[in-house]
């Protein structure tokens, strides 16, 4: 994309990192209903606001069985050929059945996606996510935990048990020990404590090791939030 961003403390689209100066809806499942035709491209939210009610709206019409899979026809794709201007930077579990585009319905080049078991922030996550802020000026990003979580359980077994998971594994429960135990304890079903606990936890990394994240945040161009989705009713909750 070649636009400007129009926030007061602008966002470069061409990546210039030093040009960062200063600075839910949980209804249950609709009537299933037939699918309508992809939606034609019409521009991305371009406030934190805007963005949030962007993704929420999408997943209610998922759950409800009324996805318009926007942006997803080859027409887009030639579109988005020139280059990308995603609204949303989504940092979610690499689970198969959490598929941000879907769960969202949303397209092409809407979402900035990261995806790893856990959702979990490291450097290499963090950079990726700092390139999305510096280079398109996407105003949202949310990180998605869900429920019933592979790497949270065997991070709460490997606390409780004594035990060090296989391979390198334990990397990923090194990187969620800290989010999971000072709740292992706490009133209620231990595991959806311990998804909770983890997706405030990596927000508080991605945020806390991150200036350029902190400096659009503080101009208000960007919002981080964290979520939950319910492997059950496809409810994506904002915590």
């Amino acid at each position: 994309m070649t636009n400007t961003s129009t926030h007061a403390h602008s966002l470069s689209r061409r990546g210039v990192l030093t040009g960062l100066g200063a600075a839910g809806v949980a209804a249950g499942l609709g009537a299933v209903a037939a699918q309508v035709p992809a939606a034609a491209y019409t521009g991305t939210p371009d406030t934190p606001a805007a963005a949030l009610a962007h993704v929420l709206a999408g997943n209610a019409r998922f759950r409800a069985g009324r996805s318009r899979h926007p942006h997803q026809t080859l027409a887009d794709v030639r579109r988005l050929a020139a280059g990308q201007d995603p609204f949303v930077v989504v940092l979610g579990c690499a689970d198969s059945r959490v598929a941000p585009e879907v769960l969202f319905d949303q397209g092409l080049g809407d979402v900035f996606d990261n995806r790893v078991a856990g959702n979990v922030v490291d450097a290499a996550v963090t950079g990726s996510i700092e390139y999305a802020v510096a280079e398109f000026a996407s105003p949202l990003i949310v990180v998605l935990g869900h429920e019933r979580c592979g790497a949270v359980v065997a991070t709460v077994e490997s606390i409780e048990h004594g035990t060090t998971p296989p391979g390198s594994i334990g990397a990923l429960v090194d990187a969620i020990r800290p989010a999971v135990e000072p709740v292992l304890h706490h009133p209620g079903d231990t595991i959806e404590n311990a998804v909770r606990a983890n997706v405030r936890y990596q927000v508080g990394r991605l945020v806390a090791g991150s200036a350029i994240i902190r400096d659009a945040v503080a101009a208000r161009a960007l919002r981080v939030v964290g979520a939950r989705y319910d492997l059950e009713t496809a409810a994506v909750t904002v915590l």
